[in-house]
């Protein structure tokens, strides 16, 4: 366990794109640029090598060392078809990585004795409330970030992505319908709704809302440049988004541009921007346990082992093989990051997924490593592979082919879809519709989500999440009183299925087209009933 110091200012090297220089900033890092040796063209090698391969068109990366200065840089360009490259001061949607912001916002607000770990979340919040009575009183603080809470995966995440209109008080509403999938503290199911709580807490005890904090009492001590709280506040130097629309699936096909498709909404959940020149004090302050370059604490070494601390199981193996050294004997969630085995050592880590872009934290704390990959694309894959790659570049670890086992991962996915879906669209199943299209036609309501409405249109039918303004289109027909819809480029679509009784529609529910939809189309969770016009 690596000891709390105090950190000394040293020069951090800047391998900078393009010529664009860091400049000074406040507080933390007066950034020199210093020549690369051979292990900063390593590092550009590997990049280069994975966006050659798999067509990555940007890459942000920070690696920072407690022995010696740090490796910042940008690849390629932000938006294809257009000017502009990556730099180090290029703003990515970090999304998830934003949780361990919150919870070192509330390990400051521990060590201030504004409220504690174990508190009843009602303490603080009274008018929360789960589905289960029992589970609201025993709901504490700490059970707001670490995914056991007995929620289904990615529970309620239709409330925030893709665009809607909703509120943070709207999710807390909320909360009260979403039915549990297992027992409270029973097993793992990540979340985001309980960090849109978790962000109300903080403005409850702080008096300041998730933006003011964060940038206040993190970004602002920490000099973090081009860091901002929320997507609204995004600047011109930003990363593009880019995704592989199919055919036949999301996550297959060519690369395209898609529009950026989050709001403020997601705050603590994962609203941060930020560059990969910003992201460094963060990963300084991480590995000197919560120390400030003049000695002065963000948070105590107490509250760096409470956040670094597993809670919950997420995976339990036999450990490492020869073709998944990664695999680990024993993984766990912490508040609000990953813990894992790696090569031996300790790994803190996490990932984060928007629209469009995905990007990649890892800590070595023993071995006084962070570092961060930063892409323009929701290319899963790859930019765990560089991640994995850089890992084991820094620790001296025996070389292993990660571009090739990428290769094969991607590979082994795309034949399993098309063996389920094909080669083009998706097959419809036999049979169709068993009523007159006029009787699926309505207004249906979910009691957490809200309405979809169905509606005639020309010959066939059309429907309106009323809340999410990308989930407008057609329906097809698509089995025996299914449809499919036809919505928008980029989002994905869903299967539509109409309960019918003795001849009078009782119902719908859904469930994600796509085999590889990401879990935050929780489609499944719905349950419409018909309501009155």
């Amino acid at each position: 366990m690596v000891e709390s110091r105090k950190i000394t200012r040293r020069d951090t090297l800047i391998a900078v794109a393009g010529g664009v220089s860091l400049g000074a900033h406040a507080v933390w890092a007066q950034h020199t640029a210093v020549p690369p040796g051979a292990t900063h063209a390593r590092v550009s090698d590997i990049v280069a090598r994975f966006m050659r391969e798999f067509q990555i068109p940007g890459i942000g990366i920070a690696i920072v060392r407690a022995d010696r200065p740090a490796f910042v840089r940008g690849y390629g360009i932000r938006t294809l078809g257009q000017r502009g490259q990556i730099d180090v001061h290029t703003q990515f949607a970090i999304a998830s990585n934003s949780k361990a912001f919150l919870s070192a916002s509330f390990a400051m607000l521990v060590d201030e004795g504004k409220l504690g770990w174990e508190d009843p979340v009602v303490k603080h919040l009274p008018e929360f409330r789960m589905y289960d009575p029992a589970v609201t009183a025993m709901m504490t603080v700490r059970d707001l970030f670490v995914h056991r809470s007995g929620l289904p995966l990615g529970a309620g995440d239709l409330l925030q992505f893709p665009k809607s209109d909703r509120t943070r008080e709207d999710i807390l509403h909320a909360l009260q319908y979403l039915k549990p999938a297992r027992g409270f503290r029973a097993g793992y199911a990540y979340d985001n709704c309980l960090y849109i709580v978790a962000g109300i807490v903080l403005e409850r005890v702080s008096g300041l809302d998730w933006d003011r904090f964060v940038t206040t009492r993190i970004f602002e001590p920490l000099g973090m440049q081009d860091a901002v709280s929320n997507v609204s506040l995004v600047r011109t130097n930003h990363a593009g988004r880019h995704a592989r629309l199919g055919p036949p699936v999301r996550g297959m096909g060519q690369l395209k541009v898609i529009a950026t498709e989050e709001t403020a909404l997601t705050g603590p959940a994962g609203s941060i921007n930020v560059s990969v020149a910003g992201i460094v004090p963060w990963l300084e302050v991480q590995i000197a346990r919560g120390v400030l370059p003049d000695g002065r604490r963000l948070w105590s070494d107490a509250q760096s082992n409470e956040m670094w601390t597993p809670q919950t199981i997420t995976e339990s193996t036999p450990g490492p093989t020869r073709d998944m050294p990664q695999r680990p004997v024993m993984e766990g969630y912490a508040l609000g990051w990953h813990v894992a085995d790696y090569r031996g050592r300790r790994m803190i880590w996490h990932r984060g997924v928007h629209f469009g872009q995905i990007t990649h934290t890892a800590l070595m704390p023993e071995q006084g490593i962070g570092l961060v990959v930063y892409s323009n694309t929701e290319d899963p894959e790859p930019i765990s592979g560089i991640r994995y790659a850089l890992l084991d570049l820094e620790l001296g670890t025996p070389a292993f082919d990660w571009l090739a086992a990428t290769r094969k991962a991607i590979a082994k996915t795309e034949a399993e879809v098309r063996t389920l879906v094909g080669g083009g669209d998706i097959k419809a199943p036999p049979g169709g519709p068993t009523l007159s299209l006029d009787h699926y036609a309505g207004r249906y309501r979910d009691p957490w989500y809200g309405d979809v409405v169905v509606a005639r249109k020309d010959n066939g039918l059309a429907i309106d999440f009323t809340r999410t303004p990308i989930f407008k289109g057609i329906l097809e027909p698509f089995g025996v009183d299914a449809f499919r819809t036809r919505f928008p480029t980029g989002a994905e679509d869903a299967v539509v299925t109409f309960g019918v009784s003795e001849g009078t529609v009782t119902g719908i529910t859904m469930k994600a087209l796509s085999p590889l939809a990401d879990f935050s189309f929780d489609f499944t969770d719905l349950n419409f009933v018909p309501v009155g016009q």
